[in-house]
């Protein structure tokens, strides 16, 4: 029974790894980061934190053992989530141009990018309002 377990697990790991490098694939995240910082030249370390960020998440998840994080680590581990969900984020509107055709749909085109500004202030007034009250 622990081996058939075993290999549903493998699938879905694998079947859920497949779709996470799909989607960032199909988003092309890294390749446009590297060409708007002009690091093309740097292919295998991106490759290399890409694995290797992997690799840690997969340890961090089934990890038996705390990790002891200073609040400066803390600090600079929620920068990189934040980084990594607002690349994320950026790069499927940026494919889909989902906020310029609602915006045109809507008949606001004008103010698109104070719209837009409206729309990350929101959300980083949000989260630190949900980790200072709530998470506190």
């Amino acid at each position: 029974m622990q081996i058939i377990e075993a290999l549903i697990g493998l699938a879905s790991g694998i079947a859920v790894g497949t779709g996470f490098v799909a989607f960032l694939t199909v988003l092309g995240i890294v390749p446009r980061l590297m060409q708007l910082s002009h690091s093309e030249s740097k292919l295998r370390l991106y490759e290399a934190a890409v694995i290797l960020g992997v690799f840690f998440g997969i340890y961090l998840s089934f990890g038996d053992g705390p990790i002891q994080v200073s609040i400066i680590g803390l600090v600079i581990w929620g920068l990189f989530h934040g980084i990594f969900i607002g690349m994320l984020a950026a790069a499927l509107t940026e494919v889909l141009n989902v906020f310029p055709l609602l915006f045109k749909r809507v008949g606001v085109d004008g103010f698109l990018f104070t719209l837009l500004m409206a729309l990350v202030l929101g959300k980083i007034a949000g989260s630190l309002f949900q980790w200072l009250v709530f998470v506190r």
